[in-house]
């Protein structure tokens, strides 16, 4: 029992030990000698005019959210889809209910006129 708690605990340790290290390690060994050309904005060449925050329009989150759901929901349902033919029935009645609420977002999406691309 001990062990167990044993190798948890190393883990954890270690899952927060390296990444710090492979930060600490880039900061020190990065070369460090700023300029002005530098530490000017960048946005494809191109000299910012005016002000470089903009606010973009929700619509664009939203509709990468909706893209995510819907990109998550392949890799939920693509194991499912494969072990159809050896599910028991409540398994498909489940995979079905998924895939409606998941057609009911859609089509709260659709109606919302959330998916046209403004």
């Amino acid at each position: 029992m001990q062990t167990e708690w044993l190798y948890i605990g190393l883990f954890l340790v270690l899952g927060m030990v390296m990444p710090a290290m492979a930060l600490m390690i880039s900061w020190l060994v990065a070369p460090k000698k700023p300029n002005p050309i530098k530490q000017s904005t960048y946005e494809c060449g191109v000299e910012t005019v005016g002000e470089a925050w903009v606010q973009f329009k929700a619509e664009y989150y939203i509709f990468a959210l909706a893209f995510l759901i819907f990109d998550v929901e392949t890799v939920f349902l693509f194991p499912w889809a494969l072990a159809l033919d050896k599910l028991p029935l409540f398994a498909v009645v489940e995979g079905i209910v998924f895939i409606l609420i998941l057609l009911a977002g859609l089509v709260y999406l659709w109606r919302k006129g959330e998916l046209e691309w403004a």
